[in-house]
Order: C-alpha cells, then sequence, then structure tokens
C-alpha cells in the first residue's frame, strides 16, 4: 500500500502568458496508507488540479510529489508506472466508455498491464463484484446500460487495476439518492477489503461526513482546513463564509445556537443532533 505526500506543491496554469492563473499554491500535505479522506471546495478552489497531481497527470510547476518516497515524476517511466498504482476516476466517467461490452470495458486496463488471460479474467469478475456490476451484464454494450450501472461500471474499469491509491472525483454526481448511497458503499467495501488509500472530492456533505476519517478543504489553491470530519464541521459558519455548504445537521445545529438552544460544537451527523436534542429536552448539558 502507498503513502501519498505533496511538498510545497504549486501549479499554475498558461504561464507567462496574460492568461496566467495560479490554481494551487504551496501545497504540503501527507494522506498515508489505508485513509478514507475526502477533499471539499467551491469551483475554482483547486481541488480536481490537485488530485490530478497525485498519478501525475499533471506535473507540478514548483514542489514534488511522493508516492512511498519516490518522486512520481522522476521520468516518463515512473509517470507511467504510477498511473498503475493510483487509480483516477473522472466527473461522469461513464462517458469514458468505448468497448463493445461490460466486460471489455473492465478488462480494458488489466489488459494494458500484459497480464495473462487468467488473471485479466479474475480481475474483472472481482471488480464487478465491488462495484455490484452483474456478471449477466457482461456481454451487453455499456451504452445501453443507465447512468448508475454506467458509473459502476467505469469504477469497476479501475478497480481492475487493483490500485494502491484510488481517487474519485464526484463519483456520485447525477445520480438519483439510491445511485449515490450505492456508489458509495461500493466504494467503502473496496477500501475495507483491499487496504486501498481512498481519497473522493465530494458536494455531497452529509457522504463525506458519514464516511470520511479526514477533510482536507481547499480555497483559492490553498489548503485552508485539514482534520477529522468533528474538527472541520465544527467550523460550519466558516466554511459557510467561503462559499461550502455543510451537512444538514451541521447547518440546523448552528442555526438553534444562533437561536439560542445550548448545543454543543461538532455536531455533523443526523445521529449527534437528535441525541444533543434529546438531553437539552430532558434537562441536561450536552
Amino acid at each position: 500500500m502507498a503513502e501519498i505526500i505533496t511538498e510545497k506543491l504549486s501549479h499554475v496554469y498558461s504561464a507567462g502568458t496574460p492568461f496566467e492563473s495560479t490554481a494551487l499554491h504551496d501545497v504540503s500535505i501527507s494522506i498515508p496508507q489505508g485513509q478514507f479522506a475526502a477533499v471539499i471546495g467551491h469551483t475554482g478552489s483547486g481541488k480536481s488540479t490537485f488530485i490530478q497531481h497525485l498519478n501525475a497527470l499533471l506535473q507540478p510547476t514548483e514542489g514534488r510529489v511522493l508516492l512511498d518516497g519516490q518522486d512520481i515524476n522522476k521520468d516518463k517511466y515512473t509517470r507511467r508506472d504510477v498511473k498503475r498504482k493510483v487509480g483516477l476516476v473522472f466527473q461522469y466517467p461513464e462517458y469514458q466508455l468505448f468497448e463493445e461490452t461490460v466486460y471489455k470495458d473492465i478488462a480494458f486496463g488489466p489488459s494494458n498491464m500484459k497480464l495473462g488471460k487468467e488473471e485479466i479474467d479474475e480481475r474483472v469478475r472481482e471488480a464487478a463484484a465491488f462495484t455490484g456490476v452483474s456478471e449477466e451484464l457482461f456481454e451487453r454494450s455499456p451504452l445501453e446500460l443507465s447512468g448508475g450501472q454506467k458509473r459502476r461500471i467505469a469504477i469497476a474499469g479501475v478497480i481492475a487495476m487493483r490500485p494502491e491509491v484510488l481517487i474519485l472525483d464526484e463519483p456520485t454526481a447525477g445520480l438519483d439518492p439510491a445511485g449515490c448511497a450505492q456508489i458509495f458503499e461500493n466504494i467503502r467495501c473496496y477500501r475495507e477489503k483491499s487496504g486501498a488509500t481512498v481519497l473522493i472530492v465530494s458536494h455531497s456533505m452529509d457522504d463525506v461526513a458519514r464516511l470520511a476519517e479526514r477533510i482536507i478543504v481547499f480555497d483559492r489553491g490553498a489548503v485552508v482546513m485539514d482534520g477529522t470530519p468533528a474538527a472541520v464541521f465544527s467550523r460550519a459558519k466558516e466554511l459557510m463564509e467561503i462559499g461550502l455548504s455543510v451537512p444538514k445537521a451541521a447547518e440546523l445545529a448552528v442555526a438553534l445556537r444562533d437561536c439560542g438552544v445550548g448545543l454543543p460544537e461538532g455536531i455533523f451527523t443526523h445521529e449527534r443532533l437528535l441525541a444533543a436534542l434529546l438531553q437539552v429536552r430532558e434537562g441536561r448539558k450536552c
């Protein structure tokens, strides 16, 4: 498994032109092996640019990205190899499905790794099971299927490469609540059984609060908060000031405090809010 470290990572788009724009500035962060972390930030905050550096899709203007202590941009061979270890699932990945059948689409990555036929088959079936893709769909065209099915197939195609780090950019964008819940359960299952490091970019604060061990908040190309969900969402007003939403439970807790209800800080799930309100009703200190 793998630890990712960024050292003074900066990225400038269109450097030296009238369109020059600094997307990242001096980002130094460590994501240990096996952690489930979430990256949040408003549009243009730098979060998507950040994750694209973690598998060498983008290269730093300044600074380094290390995977298990090795600079992933050391040379073209290292950049090639890191893409097998760090799997990146883009937003709306179903638009990248192109093979004739579901099976071939999931098998595309392992096939390019020059694996044997039996191992490719094992990985396809394993990835399909992790993501809830029925083997009955293997011979169907992925383009015929529903949005949620396509999303799971696209994620399976990355998981079939058995990445040590799995990064997902808005994995539930555009899905209905049931589809969102299923995708997040698939991701949780993969992380639990594989021990992989998982990093998600998401605007779904309720899901982030429920699943992530750590939340990294970006604003204007820099990390402005970094901690547990309890620590980050206890700063709900600051998050809202930089244009972010917070879990509904945290938002309601802030409103109730403003109305004089004696609720403690650190409420970010419905369960914690309910417990605190019951204590207030019973006249006990939270």
